[in-house]
């Protein structure tokens, strides 16, 4: 048996650049992934494949073919016909759902690693980005799990070198928010384009100060749709030591970051004993 990390996904900047001719969204987007705090996915031998999940975060969640890992797995098992053994799949879920922190993008990631792994899948780089791509927009750059740059509609990932660990606090009410409807709230037209990038990526030492000039454009329409989410952009903004406090994603998960690891876990303790019904993890991006 071996286990695999599903890292949380971070979107610390997220523009919104226009809408192709097919109705996708086009983005440009600064992505960091959480140290420790993720689901995690074990893989062993069964007689046929199957998915159990539990966690704090597991209840109600569909075990069937629609589920975004087994998808993982029969693509994988589409494109390497006989190759791919039955297995047995168990998901520990410690992330919110549809909370813009890719958790299903993740799972569905590690599962790709993870069934690779397990069968020693001789597949090349490009089939298994486009595997990923199929299974959704955040599949490949979870795929990747380290710092990058992310544009198109998910498919142009360039790793972001200079990226500095950065220490945060991730924060979500306990709200689910629809990302198709997020996006249907910005009224962009199929082939319109819209806002600007991010620009030229910044050096590590003024990552800081770079990001404050970023923004996320699905922030406002889904503080409009769910208006918690600017309450919990407010708590976050005034603790101790918060230099930036932002939506990651199409929400409703935030996240504030700080200077060390000190002042953010000092911030969490105080965020939770606000907010008994709110979802705070400390944590370092890298």
């Amino acid at each position: 048996m071996s286990t695999w990390f599903a890292a949380a996904k971070i979107n610390l900047a997220l523009h919104v650049t226009g809408r192709r001719a097919d109705g996708y969204h086009l983005l440009d987007s600064a992505v960091m992934f959480a140290a420790d705090a993720g689901d995690r996915l074990t893989i062993e031998p069964a007689p046929e494949t199957v998915l159990a999940i539990a966690g704090p975060f597991g209840e109600g969640l569909e075990t069937d073919s629609g589920n975004l890992v087994l998808r993982a797995v029969a693509a994988l098992a589409a494109e390497c016909p006989g190759r791919v053994k039955p297995c047995r799949l168990a998901l520990e879920k410690n992330l919110p759902v549809a909370s813009g922190i890719g958790g299903g993008s993740a799972d569905a990631a590690a599962a790709l690693k993870a069934v690779v792994a397990f069968n020693q899948l001789d597949i090349e780089e490009d089939a298994l980005a486009r595997i990923a791509l199929s299974l959704g927009a955040d599949v490949p750059v979870c795929l990747t799990s380290s710092a990058c740059r992310m544009r198109g509609i998910g498919e142009d990932i360039e790793a972001w070198t200079d990226a500095p660990p950065l220490h945060a606090v991730l924060v979500n009410p306990g709200v689910a928010v629809s990302t198709a409807a997020i996006f249907k709230a910005l009224a962009l037209t199929p082939g319109q384009s819209a806002g600007t990038g991010m620009g030229k990526m910044p050096a590590a030492s003024d990552c800081l100060g770079w990001l404050a000039q970023c923004r996320n454009d699905l922030e406002p329409r889904a503080r409009q749709l769910q208006s918690v989410i600017g309450g919990v952009l407010d708590a976050i903004a005034t603790t101790d030591g918060c230099r930036i406090a932002r939506m990651s994603g199409s929400g409703a998960t935030c996240f504030g970051l700080y200077e060390d690891d000190a002042s953010a876990s000092a911030a969490a303790a105080v965020l939770r004993a606000a907010n008994a019904g709110w979802w705070v993890a400390p944590t370092r991006l890298v």
